[in-house]
């Protein structure tokens, strides 16, 4: 039997995303989603927040930047990944989803009066670690950016 490593999630943004540049350019977008759920305690009802932080690279992390506002509702279809690392001697360790695609879904919240529709996919390019040199991603031209088609200016056909 193979493992398995998928994430389906739909939340709020808690901030606006931060986009930042390795030094070879490639794009990495980071930003963190609530997801509530109600669970009983007892006889009543009770909302609980669960806080995720999310990374998206390449031309999806670029493109989707003006749009991932505080508030805005995002579902994110991804992967689990735990990041390890040693500071004053102690080993840490967190986990952060890696976003495969991000789609921007609930109308116009937190968006500040921008609207997008559509979704984002990343390329199936391998994520970069800390340690790894970054190789430059490829575009997948089917996914939608704010209503920009993503084909390039002249088309052969």
């Amino acid at each position: 039997m193979n493992d398995l490593n998928h994430v389906v999630l739909i939340g709020r943004l808690t901030q606006d995303a931060e986009l930042k540049y390795t030094q070879n350019g490639y794009a990495i977008s980071s930003f963190s989603i609530a997801v509530n759920r109600s669970r009983k305690n007892g006889e009543q009802w009770v909302e609980e927040a669960n806080f995720f932080e999310v990374s998206l690279f390449g031309k999806s992390a670029e493109n989707l930047k003006p749009y991932l506002v505080k508030g805005k509702q995002v579902a994110i279809d991804g992967e689990l990944r735990q990041d390890r690392w040693e500071s004053e001697g102690q080993k840490r360790s967190k986990v952060v989803i890696v976003a495969n695609s991000v789609q921007l879904v609930g109308g116009n919240n937190g968006s500040n009066g921008q609207s997008a529709g559509g979704y984002a996919t990343s390329s199936n390019q391998p994520r970069p670690t800390y340690q790894q040199s970054v190789p430059q991603p490829t575009y997948s031209a089917g996914a939608t950016y704010g209503g920009e088609s993503g084909f390039p200016d002249e088309v052969p056909f």
